[in-house]
């Protein structure tokens, strides 16, 4: 997965020949990969609308949350448990926000008044809440902190790309989300460091 995001940054930069191998350097070996479930910066699809961009970002924010809350279940390190009831409570802070753009520019609507009846838990970088809880029951802090960062990786590029394709308030929200991104992948980043 860090491959995959790393070609997807490199590939919004203007680098026109960047490949990601499927499994990476293990697949190259001959090794079956195993990891975290795959995660995709393609979840905003063909959402233009600020309002479209806001509800998106909004459940990718609560499913965030969510994640962040339930890893107090399988985390035995406590610094890493201190750490992620942290970004829980930022990602309520930033669902907030996303709340009040979605308020905004849907014509004074909520998010609670437009979410779909039935609607899966997605986190960012597009996966279910489930699938990544499931996949987290047994692993050390380093795999999950690794997780994490690929999470924030995504979402840090996510949000760069919808403030370019905004313009005023809205920019300016998904640049902010964008710059709190960057200093959750730098506090993960700081604790991986840390028990590496």
């Amino acid at each position: 997965m860090r491959s995959r995001a790393a070609a997807a940054i490199l590939s919004d930069a203007g680098f026109k020949q960047v490949f990601n191998m499927q499994g990476g350097i293990g697949a190259w070996e001959g090794l079956v990969a195993a990891g975290a479930p795959e995660s995709g910066m393609a979840y905003f699809g063909d959402a233009v609308q600020p309002q479209e961009l806001a509800m998106l970002a909004w459940m990718l924010e609560d499913g965030s949350r969510l994640f962040y809350v339930r890893m107090d279940e399988f985390l035995r390190d406590e610094d890493a448990k201190k750490l992620f009831q942290s970004l829980a409570k930022a990602e309520v802070n930033h669902g907030k926000t996303l709340a009040k753009l979605y308020t905004i520019f849907s014509g004074g609507k909520t998010v609670e008044d437009d979410l779909p009846s039935r609607r899966d838990d997605i986190m960012e970088g597009g996966i279910k809440v489930d699938e990544a809880l499931l996949w987290a029951q047994g692993k050390d802090v380093i795999a999950i902190l690794e997780f994490s960062i690929l999470l924030e990786t995504n979402a840090f590029d996510l949000y760069l790309k919808m403030e370019r394709k905004l313009e005023g308030d809205a920019k300016k929200v998904f640049l902010l989300l964008a710059e709190e991104e960057k200093k959750h992948l730098e506090r993960l980043a700081a604790l991986l460091e840390k028990k590496v």
